[in-house]
């Protein structure tokens, strides 16, 4: 099996022009930075070199990142620093509420670096945090976006019980890729992490993932994958460009056109996605709240 390196600088593709962006410079943007600032919140925004935190700060929204700025994957394609895990901050669950409530989020996404220092994975610091915000901001739709948990069903079950509305886990790439694009996750774990939460949440939870394209996959290979997602009940997608962080990250083998995320898009909701975002820009978290049904079975 071929395995992906990083780019040499002058293998680097060039940006193609639908995914140029022009930075926009609002109010909205530097009091969304000022009260992360305050709250001393990290976000996967800033911390996984996200290209549309510009935009989400300038709508006044951002996806909070728990337990710590310190991963201990080193994932090719993500720009979170892989190093030892400071402790879990105890009082950073009711920083994230207030966070919320200030910013009046209808829909907030929590994400959270892999915590496999943790026993749980970090699973009871999502779950108080969820518990946080719901106490606060009862009528905010929380999603969170979770590791694998080492498939541990004490974690998974943890989160289920405090009861999000969406648990999102993203699988990330084809089969024939995770071994190269992934650090320790595996294609079969994250199929099945989604499936329990489909089956344990017992319609009350909508499940979700994503997939990042351009890493050199066929198109076979993304039909298998949103076909794999389905057979596990997914039920929300989002497809987006893969984007090399820095030079030592993966490279891009290709970029795709808004024309064939379309068609990938469309084909995802025959499948039966309940709701689907695809373009070159989409990110796990990208317009998360466009997302509404009045029930998940």
């Amino acid at each position: 099996m071929p395995v992906l390196k990083p780019a040499e600088p002058a293998s680097r593709p060039r940006l193609p022009e639908w995914l140029r962006i022009r930075l926009p410079t609002t109010d909205s943007f530097a009091h969304t930075r000022s009260l992360l600032d305050e709250l001393k919140l990290h976000t996967v925004c800033q911390s996984a070199k996200c290209p549309n935190h510009w935009e989400c700060w300038s709508q006044g929204t951002a996806t909070f990142m728990i337990g710590g700025d310190r991963c201990t994957r080193a994932c090719g394609f993500c720009a979170v620093s892989t190093a030892k895990p400071m402790p879990l901050e105890e009082d950073e669950p009711a920083r994230v509420a207030e966070a919320t409530r200030r910013m009046r989020l209808k829909h907030v996404v929590i994400t959270a670096v892999a915590r496999d220092d943790l026993a749980d994975g970090g699973a009871d610091h999502f779950c108080r945090t969820i518990e946080a915000v719901r106490s606060l901001n009862p009528r905010t739709v929380i999603e969170v976006l979770t590791p694998d948990f080492n498939n541990r069903d004490e974690s998974i079950d943890l989160v289920v019980s405090a009861q999000p509305q969406i648990f999102n886990h993203n699988l990330e790439t084809v089969r024939r890729l995770t071994p190269s694009v992934r650090s320790r996750a595996t294609y079969d774990r994250s199929l099945q992490v989604l499936q329990k939460v489909r089956q344990r949440g017992q319609g009350r939870i909508y499940t979700k993932s994503g997939l990042m394209l351009g890493l050199g996959e066929t198109e076979e290979e993304v039909t298998a994958a949103l076909a794999d997602l389905r057979g596990v009940g997914c039920q929300i997608l989002t497809l987006g460009q893969y984007l090399q962080p820095t030079l030592r990250h993966l490279p891009i083998i290709a970029y795709l056109t808004p024309e064939q995320f379309e068609a990938y898009g469309e084909r995802a909701r025959q499948m039966g996605f309940l709701h689907v975002s695809s373009g070159p820009m989409v990110r796990s978290s990208y317009h998360a709240a466009d997302f509404s049904a009045p029930s998940a079975t």
